[in-house]
């Protein structure tokens, strides 16, 4: 009997199987198909860069294209009109044949030479720390030098200075043995004059010069003994900085050259030939230029500017107090020895007087002896017995002429008032001739003094020009002043055997 199949529905899918079955098996494959590209996508990334990986939003065939693109050549327009293909910037191999340069690809798992790789890697870590360790030693070793030069520069300006300031203690010795010199002269010398004012402003012209050059001294000392504790900070650093380094194949000047810099202090020194030298590095407490090394070095800087301007200074100083010392000591001699010479002319005045006044005195006393004479002859001899006939006043002429009343004869009476008048012109003339002789003897006296006055002013003025002579010390110039009397020796050292 027929078996009869019932009628199948009419439709358009003409697969036979079913579509569960189907879709499994689509599932299965776009699974594997995910974890393919997974897997190859992971694969790729751990031999490229971080960008380079494909960007899921994009195409496929469009991300290696935008990926290629920054690697190609820039085309640059020149002013001739034609063009230029130049090389991205940045690290990469240059492909000129692709024109292209694509960066350095780093990898991110270690590869088979990963054990010389880091035994290299730490080699050059630690190469590049003595490098470092034995630049920054060089730097310090610099800084040390021209810090013991500027030392040394302040050491021979301070013995410049210093004995600039003993010549101005020698000029203030100086000084006062002028003024004690001069004390010596009369009490009529002694009036306060022109010379008397310019040895007072000597002397206080000279205290301000010492003033100053202490002030100096004391100035330079204390920035020598700054320079020796930077100098020891810098010896320190230095030696600390050299433990890192066993080989110095290179000197330190080497050093610094191939670095590009010849100093990193002294900013006079002659620049480097090079155009761009390395530039000083941040201060690290765990690297090789660590925060001391830099204080020290930023230290010696400071203290090189600063000691430059206190030499500049001080030289100028020493040249000026120099220069004004000098002047000073001229005008005190130039004035002193004018009042000698003022001395000379009023002494050569009174000398002059002084002979006037003597002639006088010769014929006052001539006269006054003539007078004596004549006043004798007046008086007439001293016995009655010894006069003449004709002297008495009883002669026989007189008695006859006095017989009459009224006649008698004033002879008497005439020469009683003439020997009067001779008296008192005698009289008269010996006062004069007594102040004569005391004027002369006041004149004479001035004239002494004038002339010791002068002697005094003429062996100040040696004494200052012969002292003043840059090889007399100031141990010379202090012997000179001491209690004793210029004007008597010195005491004497008693011998051993009088002892």
């Amino acid at each position: 009997m027929p078996v009869l199949i019932p009628p199948t529905e009419h439709s358009r899918d003409l697969r036979v199987g079913a579509p569960a079955w189907r879709e499994a098996a689509k599932a299965t494959t776009r699974k594997a198909h995910q974890l393919t590209d997974r897997c190859r996508q992971e694969a790729v990334t751990v031999w490229q860069p971080k960008d380079s990986v494909q960007d899921p939003s994009m195409e496929r065939h469009l991300c290696r294209a935008a990926y290629v693109l920054p690697w190609r050549f820039h085309v640059e327009m020149l002013k001739g009109g034609g063009t230029l293909e130049k090389p991205p910037p940045g690290e990469g191999v240059t492909l000129w044949k692709d024109k292209m340069k694509p960066p350095a690809w780093h990898a991110r798992l270690p590869l088979p030479m990963h054990r010389d790789a880091l035994a290299l890697q730490t080699a050059e870590v630690a190469h590049a720390h003595a490098r470092g360790a034995r630049l920054t030693a060089a730097r310090l070793c610099r800084a040390q030098h021209q810090i013991n030069g500027q030392v040394r520069l302040l050491q021979r300006q301070r013995e410049a200075t210093d004995h600039r300031l003993s010549e101005v203690r020698k000029g203030l010795l100086i000084n006062q043995q002028s003024v004690k010199l001069r004390g010596y002269r009369p009490k009529s010398e002694k009036l306060p004059d022109r010379a008397d004012s310019m040895l007072t402003w000597e002397k206080e012209k000279l205290k301000s010069m010492k003033r100053k050059m202490e002030k100096d001294m004391e100035k330079s000392e204390a920035l020598l003994k700054t320079l020796a504790s930077c100098r020891d900070t810098l010896v320190f650093c230095c030696k600390e900085r050299l433990q890192a380094v066993d080989l110095m194949n290179q000197p330190l000047d080497k050093v610094l050259e191939q670095a590009g810099r010849h100093s990193w202090v002294n900013l006079s020194c002659v620049p480097s030939p090079r155009t761009q030298g390395l530039k000083t590095p941040p201060p690290d407490p765990v690297g090789t230029y660590t925060p001391e090394c830099a204080a020290a070095l930023y230290e010696a800087k400071r203290l090189l500017l600063e000691s430059k301007d206190t030499l500049l200074e001080m030289a100028k100083n020493e040249e000026d107090i120099q220069e004004q010392q000098q002047q000073i000591g001229d005008r005190v001699c130039a004035s002193i020895a004018k009042k000698t010479r003022e001395t000379s002319e009023l002494m050569e005045r009174m000398n002059m007087t002084l002979g006037l006044m003597r002639g006088t005195i010769h014929r006052c006393t001539k006269f006054n002896q003539e007078m004596y004479i004549t006043r004798d002859l007046i008086k007439g001899p001293l016995s009655k017995s010894h006069l003449e006939t004709r002297e008495k006043l009883d002669r026989p002429l007189v008695r006859v002429y006095q017989r009459h009343v009224g006649t008698q004869l004033p002879e008497a009476t005439r020469l009683a008032q003439g020997t009067d008048k001779v008296q008192r012109h005698i009289s008269h003339m010996e006062k004069n001739l007594k102040e004569l002789l005391a004027k002369r003897k006041d004149l004479t006296w001035s004239l002494n003094c004038k002339k010791i006055g002068r002697d005094v002013d003429y062996n100040v003025v040696r004494l200052r020009l012969r002292q003043q002579h840059p090889h007399v010390c100031y141990e010379q110039a202090q012997r000179l002043v001491s209690d004793w009397d210029p004007r008597t020796p010195p005491p004497r050292a008693e011998s051993p055997a009088t002892q």
